[in-house]
């Protein structure tokens, strides 16, 4: 028997699909939160900057976007991360 697909919801917009976004990336919205590695500062955008606006360092950062209940589904970002 064929497992089926988990489905994935958008923290931001609610937007559901089965499997996962590709890239991470909401189709519905087109935003991810990003959070910078550096200061911890938490952004919503399409792409993570280069430089983060708050602590004004060059820095990583790490999609957080929730989306899955396991985290909290919609509205969320995974406190995993």
């Amino acid at each position: 028997m064929q497992q089926k697909e988990r489905e994935m919801q958008c923290a931001l917009c609610g937007y559901t699909s089965e499997g996962k976004f590709v890239g991470d990336i909401c189709p519905g919205c087109g935003l991810t939160y990003w959070k910078c590695h550096s200061c911890g500062y938490t952004i919503t955008a399409p792409a993570p900057p280069e430089v983060c606006p708050e602590c004004h360092e060059k820095s990583d950062f790490l999609n957080i976007t929730c989306y899955t209940p396991e985290c909290g589904g919609p509205g969320h970002i995974d406190p995993r991360l």
